[in-house]
């Protein structure tokens, strides 16, 4: 009867998928938040960010901002891109329960995952990170809060950078109330200390940005995609959760995350070791053929990106 329950729910989330693009604007204006949040499985809900890059009329809200009702508390994944999103997702919960938010957990140490710090903090809520992110926010905290402000304008009022206040290395026991939580490093992935959230029970993973559906995954200079590749291979698969919430994109399952993360990297280094093995050098790298992924949101942004860094990582491998 649960899993029915389970599936059923999570049906009608990935029905509202054919909506995402990078072209719409704002899919919830009455709020800062992007998308009013969504019931993806019992007790457990997420904000779906747009598909796009920050921009003002989206507020810098394009990753997904998670909670869970556990039953003795709310568990929060992801602060916010600014003290102003995690006002307004505070404001959904508590039209939801009247439980108290007791712990938010940041899925890496990027802007739009941790610049809300600040509110929760203020409410007496402690903040969770990966020792590598809290260490990566602090570096680029200040180049993040100017980008907001520079972008979002009046929504980045109230915003100060402010660092988590609890660490963790390799796992962190989060269960409360109903839920048991398994805050996760399973490896080096898409940024530095990459954060996957598991319950185990409801064979749910709220994925951070080890995963990506709908639109195209950035790739920084430094991310090491052969280590992405491997932490995919030997320890996010073999959990192998029926529900995947990726860090964008909508809720869906494995097979999907797989094929635009995992399999989408795969492909660009196949294509740019054809290309390296045939003598090419960077300037033709950036147009090798990408075309399987010319669907993807964000494909124009980040495409010839994507495979100069992919070049640079592989030129002396």
């Amino acid at each position: 009867m649960l899993r029915s329950m389970l599936l059923g729910a999570t049906a009608l989330v990935w029905a509202g998928a054919a909506l995402a693009s990078e072209d719409i604007a704002d899919k919830y204006p009455q709020s800062v938040l992007y998308n009013k949040p969504v019931e993806v499985i019992p007790g457990v809900w997420s904000s779906i960010g747009a598909t796009a890059p920050p921009t003002y009329e989206n507020a810098g809200h394009n990753n997904n901002l998670s909670f869970i009702i556990t039953g003795d508390g709310v568990v929060v994944i992801n602060s916010g891109a600014s003290y102003k999103l995690a006002e307004a997702l505070h404001a959904e919960i508590r039209e939801r329960t009247d439980q108290p938010v007791k712990l938010v957990i940041a899925e890496n140490g990027q802007g739009h995952a941790m610049l809300g710090n600040n509110y929760w903090i203020d409410q007496g809520v402690p903040v969770l990170a990966h020792v590598d992110a809290a260490h990566e926010f602090e570096k680029d905290a200040g180049q993040g809060l100017a980008s907001l402000q520079n972008y979002a304008r009046e929504n980045a009022e109230g915003t100060v950078p402010m660092a988590p206040t609890l660490t963790f290395e390799d796992s962190y026991d989060a269960s409360m109330g109903d839920f048991r939580i398994e805050v996760l490093h399973l490896g080096p992935a898409h940024s530095a200390g990459d954060t996957q959230v598991w319950l185990p029970e409801q064979s749910l993973m709220i994925a951070g940005d080890i995963a990506f559906q709908e639109r195209m995954p950035p790739i920084f200079e430094g991310t090491c995609t052969s280590c992405w590749i491997e932490t995919w291979e030997t320890a996010f698969e073999p959990l192998n959760p029926t529900y995947v919430i990726p860090g964008h994109g909508h809720p869906t399952n494995l097979a999907q995350v797989r094929r635009y993360t995992h399999d989408y990297l795969v492909y660009l280094r196949e294509q740019i070791r054809a290309h390296i093995d045939e003598g090419g050098d960077l300037t033709s790298a950036y147009y090798v053929d990408q075309s399987p992924y010319t669907h993807l949101d964000t494909f124009e942004e980040l495409a010839t990106k994507n495979a100069g860094v992919v070049f640079s990582e592989m030129e002396w491998e």
